[in-house]
């Protein structure tokens, strides 16, 4: 029998909300390097010569690398833990965004902030938000939503932030300004991450939300399908088709919608906005949505994500101006937040703890593959048709078959997610 530990033996503060902070600014730096792309394209363009197609393949490779790396650092996370691979990766983050700023040529480009930040947020990003699954579970949409809202108060704060240094110091100096701050500030909150309730409190003190540890602990975090169950089972092969479908299209706008604005007139700091605006959408979505999806269902709000996101693609598709592009921003990035917090609770939710963080990163490797090559296609269709009303059409389809997949997928439920159910509804 279970005896709740006494007051005076742990702070009133749970150690979970501390791994979320940590994990939070994992997806800060990492992800707010990443965004930051956007307003490098043009200076990229002008000093090299590139097309856009052969500059936004800088940013497909980064994506490629930070969401395959997923299936090896998220076996390597459940095995040695998150905190050492989170560290090592705000370090590789650092470097290559620093790196970037030497570099002669694009494929020094590729070299420094692609694989750089690719291998860095590969490292890290699966290891935090896998770690945040096992500290909650009836808070734990909540929770996976404020960690991965890093990534929406990251894509708010770090592209105009490039802007202003890009503006003032050039780009070279501004990516040695980013690097320096994302080595400094990531690694150092990253020492906050620990693996689960057990590694900090022991096995009789505090298990996930702060309850006392027991048969819940053991539920949440000991237990689960292996590799080989959960990667056969229809909801996996549901979400990998549905997130591979959806990421042709749903990193465009982080790539593309500074150029196209510009293109249609809009000045080139008011547009860099624009990026940021996705990144307050985001922030709400990742805030609020994360929460309500702990009530309404955490399965029923990822199939929501998907239409949202196809719906405020169309409004990219109608809109040439500043206001109505924002308005795009910040619709799509509610979705796109919802997306990216969801993902991780309900593949917990299907799957249970024991290999969380595996089975998320092998997941994410379909959002490597459309990544790799949505963003870099939609650059070379603009070079051969001067518009992007094709790779806009194309990720809205994309979104609307990412919705149906999970709609068709998801009749059954996983013992695993039925007992998720149970406990977040007592």
């Amino acid at each position: 029998m279970s005896v709740k530990p006494a007051a005076a033996k742990y702070p009133r503060l749970f150690y979970g909300w501390l791994v979320v902070a940590g994990a939070f600014t994992v997806t800060f730096v990492g992800f707010g390097c990443v965004y930051s792309f956007s307003a490098f394209v043009e200076p990229l363009e002008h000093d090299f010569g590139g097309s856009r197609g052969s500059v936004s393949l800088v940013f497909s490779l980064a994506g490629f690398l930070y969401f395959g790396l997923g299936s090896l650092s998220g076996p390597l996370a459940d095995r040695f833990g998150s905190r050492r691979l989170a560290v090592i990766g705000m370090l590789l983050i650092g470097a290559g965004v620093a790196l970037a700023g030497f570099a002669q040529n694009l494929v020094q480009v590729y070299a420094a902030y692609g694989l750089g930040v690719g291998i860095g947020v590969g490292c890290a990003y699966v290891p935090a938000m896998g770690a945040v699954q096992r500290w909650f579970v009836r808070h734990r949409g909540l929770a996976s939503g404020l960690a991965s809202s890093g990534i929406g108060v990251g894509t708010l704060i770090v592209p105009p932030l490039a802007g202003f240094f890009i503006g003032l110091l050039g780009w070279r100096d501004a990516y040695l300004i980013l690097g320096g701050l994302a080595a400094v500030i990531g690694a150092g909150m990253a020492l906050l991450i620990e693996n689960d309730p057990h590694d900090h409190y022991g096995a009789h003190g505090l298990g996930p939300d702060g309850d006392p540890a027991g048969a819940n602990d053991k539920a949440a975090s000991a237990t689960g399908a292996s590799l080989r169950e959960a990667i056969s089972s229809r909801q996996f092969i549901g979400l990998y088709a549905a997130c591979l479908s959806c990421s042709f299209g749903v990193f465009v706008p982080f790539v593309h919608l500074v150029p196209y604005a510009v293109d249609h007139g809009v000045a080139q700091t008011a547009a860099v906005l624009l990026v940021s605006v996705i990144g307050v959408g985001s922030t709400v979505g990742r805030f609020f949505l994360g929460g309500l999806a702990d009530r309404l269902g955490r399965e029923l709000s990822l199939l929501a994500m998907f239409v949202g996101m196809a719906l405020a693609l169309v409004i990219w598709l109608i809109s040439t101006a500043f206001w109505p592009l924002a308005v795009f921003a910040f619709v799509f990035g509610i979705a796109y937040g919802g997306w990216v917090a969801l993902l991780p609770a309900v593949v917990m939710d299907y799957f249970g703890g024991r290999n969380v963080s595996g089975i998320i990163g092998i997941l994410y490797t379909s959002v490597g593959f459309g990544t790799l090559i949505g963003p870099t296609a939609a650059g070379f269709t603009f070079d051969a048709t001067r518009s992007y009303t094709l790779p806009i059409l194309a990720s809205v389809v994309a979104n609307v078959i990412a919705a149906v997949i999970i709609a068709l997928s998801a009749k059954r439920v996983t013992k695993y997610a039925a007992a998720a159910e149970q406990r977040r509804r007592t």
